[in-house]
């Protein structure tokens, strides 16, 4: 007989293979070679991510640190909040109406910012609403040379960090992003409307690839967005699997 636990293991192994699915079907061709480069074929094994994310703009720091269990969606956050007071929660995404307005209003949203500069190319395979074209060649926009440039627009009634967003990914021909344009939806104003950055030190962590340092201009002033701290838990282990 089989045990209730290995009953929702499997339940879950099942789960995790139907989304596997889906996303194959459903990823635009311009993004699933490079969703695939990062790993998102082996994102089924992945319990929990691990990440602080950092900024560090003109009259700008800031440190969040996160933890986020995709089969569950739940999200723990660990950081400050608008006053500067420290904040630890932990919420699932399912039922974010429940919640106060900061986890509403500041939080998650700060969440899924930290996503997208995460795990940008599974977002254009994750992400139906958005549309994934391959333009051909360009020039980098920063210093010389050119790359594959894959444009990922978001329509403006909905989706990406803010509805409209275009997230210009130069790839290069191991499929690995090399720059990145990031322009603002219409909507209200965040903190910077216009990112260009390079896409730096990369890392695998668990089976995926990921590049834990973005450097380059936010509206023409110095920007840095990086990564510490980022490590997976693997199914069916309790032990933090380090980038390295």
């Amino acid at each position: 007989m089989t045990s209730s636990n290995t009953k929702i293991r499997l339940l879950a192994i099942a789960t995790l293979l139907l989304a596997a699915t889906s996303w194959a079907q459903t990823c635009p061709p311009a993004a699933e070679k490079i969703a695939e480069a990062y790993g998102l074929d082996s994102f089924g094994q992945i319990d929990a991510v691990r990440s602080t994310f950092n900024i560090d703009f003109p009259g700008l720091k800031i440190s969040q640190s996160w933890i986020w269990e995709p089969k569950a969606d739940r999200v723990t956050y660990e950081g400050k909040d608008k006053a500067g007071n420290p904040v630890k929660i932990t919420y699932v995404r399912s039922q974010l109406s429940s919640q106060p307005d900061n986890v509403k209003n500041e939080i998650d949203p700060s969440f899924n910012n930290n996503l997208y500069w995460l795990f940008l190319p599974f977002h254009a395979c994750w992400d139906t609403a958005a549309k994934v074209e391959d333009t051909g060649m360009h020039k980098l926009p920063m210093g010389s040379g050119s790359a594959r440039r894959v444009v990922m627009t978001y329509p403006p009634e909905g989706g990406g960090y803010t509805p409209g967003d275009t997230w210009e990914m130069y790839v290069g021909p191991d499929n690995l992003i090399q720059q990145l344009l990031w322009r603002r939806g219409p909507g209200k104003p965040i903190i910077v409307n216009i990112v260009n950055a390079k896409w730096l030190d990369y890392k695998k962590v668990g089976p995926l690839l990921v590049s834990l340092d973005h450097r380059g201009t936010g509206d023409g002033k110095p920007l840095r967005i990086f990564f510490t701290d980022v490590a997976v838990k693997l199914t069916g282990s309790d032990t933090w699997v380090n980038a390295q």
